[in-house]
This record gives structure tokens, C-alpha cells and sequence, in this order.
């Protein structure tokens, strides 16, 4: 990871902080006890929380270390304010994503916090937030190898690709099972998806762009994977997600596949007005960010983010 970020320090060096913190950081009270925090870094799988008072600001950290600590010497009932590091380092909003990498460099810990000019939280970084930065920059996040290979098998297909919040997908406010039979049915999920939205009062520009990126990512399924694929839609306050997932042939160079007018569709295909080679090109270009997860046989994953 250390390699991959000094590739790309020098060309994003100057994104800001706010622009790749996550905004949604877990942190405790004073109050709270040792135990109950351990309990909160097991359900949020994280290894650190930060420590705020009554207005926000950041006056501690607590982390798996300490809890170790606690655990060793039976302490786990002690409140957090005893056992917590109180020199807290920590970025703020304004630093770059240059001074984030010195601060990793530096001082080795797992994450920051982020606080704003009055010192209160606003946010967390960690690595992987700076990849997701750099990746989101490029539009394109494309996992390579054995880290594609570990991704693949782990836990995190139940979690967003691109903000990393845990996904629900029974709990998805649409779904849409692709059937991959009929080339001419490619399209009906991305319909009526499109016909759910404005009725939840999105407005018809955003709809449309989230139209055809399903549209496309729908066809792809059908043209291509040689399986069912599914399609899901998350409604949040600041924007929506859609996740086309299929566990079909996989795409074998997501960089060719990226390139426009580069196709691997049958002529048959094409002579029915599909596979120009727009596809992922289009996705990219109607939405804010996009993911890519894909492995040669073991299916594709699309995510992609729409703001409001």
C-alpha cells in the first residue's frame, strides 16, 4: 500500500482532507465505559475510536491497544477517560492529502481524526481513504491480482465498494433480477428502476442519469456474463447507489473494457444495436463515482454513486 501511495502523492497532492475524509466517524463520550467501547469496535470492525466532550471536541483516542491493556489487567469496567491516549495527532480539514501521507509515515497509526478550525470532529481518514480518493479521482477503482483475489473472498462484498457502509441488500428500497435468456429483455430492469425513482420524488435529471448507467450495466449482464445478474438501489439522504452484480465469465481487462468502441459481443449482438463497446464508458461518464470489481469466472461487480 505504502508503494501505491507514493506513486500517486505527487500528482493528487493537493486534494484537501474534507475532500476524502469519511464524514460518518463513530466516536465515544467520556462516559462510556472501556467494555462498551470494545463492543462498538467489534460491531463498527474497527481498531480505534476517537474521544470527544460535551461540544465535539477531540480530547482523546481509544484503541485496540488500549482495550488489550485493559483486557490484560481487568480493567475493561473503567471509564474511557483513564485509560485513553491523550495526545491526540490529528488532521484538519485544510491539510492535504500530502500531509495526510507524511502523517501515516510519520507517526504509523491506522487512522486520524479530522477536526475543523474550532477543533471539534468532522471526520476520520484512513488509508484506504486515501486510495478511495485517488481511485474516485481517476473514476475508476481496479483491483489487482492477489488483492483482488482477497477482496473477492472476503466480507467486504457486503459492504459498499465506494463509502464502505455496510449494504443490506434484503433491505434494498429496489431490486431487480436480470434475466440473461433474452438479449432483448436487456433494459427492463433499468426501466423500471427509472419509473420507481420518480415516484420517490427524484428529480428527472438525476433519474436519467442513473437510467442509463443501470441500462448499461443491465446489458452487460445480459451481453456478456452468461449468468443472472441482480440489480440493487439504495436511496440516501445525499445520493443514491446502484449495484449490478452477476457470477458469470468476469472481465478478464477492465482497462480494455474501459476503452470506448472495445467489445467482446457477438455479431448476432451487435446486429440487434447492442455491444457497441459504450458500456462501462457510459457508466463512468453518468455517474459520480464508480467501482469495477471483477476476476476472470467469478462474475462482475458494478457500484456506482449518484449525488442528489
Amino acid at each position: 500500500m505504502t508503494e501505491i501511495l507514493e506513486r500517486v502523492q505527487k500528482a493528487f497532492a493537493n486534494i484537501k482532507v474534507y475532500e476524502f475524509m469519511t464524514k460518518d466517524v463513530t466516536f465515544v463520550r467520556l462516559n462510556k465505559t472501556v467494555a462498551q467501547v470494545k463492543e462498538i469496535l467489534r460491531l463498527k470492525r474497527i481498531s480505534g475510536v476517537p474521544v470527544v466532550d460535551d461540544e465535539n471536541h477531540v480530547i482523546g483516542i481509544l484503541s485496540i491497544e488500549d482495550i488489550i491493556k485493559c483486557l490484560e489487567s481487568g480493567k475493561l469496567t473503567d471509564k474511557v477517560s483513564e485509560h485513553m491516549t491523550r495526545n491526540v495527532i490529528y488532521l484538519t480539514t485544510e491539510m492535504t492529502l500530502q500531509d495526510a501521507i507524511k502523517h501515516f509515515d510519520r507517526y504509523k497509526y491506522g487512522r486520524f481524526p479530522v477536526v475543523d478550525e474550532h477543533g471539534k470532529l468532522v471526520g476520520i481518514v484512513t488509508k484506504n481513504d486515501i486510495l478511495a480518493a485517488v481511485a474516485t479521482k481517476l473514476g475508476l477503482l481496479y483491483l489487482h491480482d492477489e488483492r483482488r483475489k482477497e477482496v473477492l473472498d472476503s466480507d467486504i462484498l457486503s459492504r459498499s465498494l465506494i463509502t464502505g457502509e455496510e449494504i443490506d441488500k434484503k433491505g434494498a428500497d429496489f431490486y431487480f433480477k436480470i434475466d440473461y435468456f433474452d438479449v432483448n429483455l436487456a433494459g427492463v430492469g433499468a426501466a423500471q428502476l427509472k419509473k420507481f425513482l420518480l415516484k420517490r420524488g427524484i428529480s428527472e435529471s438525476l433519474v436519467r442519469r442513473i437510467a442509463v448507467a443501470a441500462y448499461e450495466a443491465e446489458a452487460n449482464v445480459v451481453i456478456h456474463s452468461g449468468s443472472e445478474g441482480e440489480m440493487y438501489c439504495f436511496i440516501r439522504d445525499d445520493g443514491i447507489i446502484v449495484r449490478i452484480e452477476d457470477t458469470g465469465k468476469g472481465i478478464e481487462s477492465i482497462e480494455l473494457a474501459m476503452r470506448e468502441g472495445y467489445s467482446t459481443a457477438p455479431d448476432y449482438v451487435r446486429e440487434l444495436g447492442f455491444g457497441a463497446g459504450m458500456g462501462l464508458p457510459n457508466m463512468k461518464r453518468f455517474s459520480d463515482k464508480m467501482v469495477v470489481l471483477s476476476e476472470k469466472n467469478k462474475g462482475v461487480i458494478v457500484e456506482m454513486v449518484f449525488y442528489k
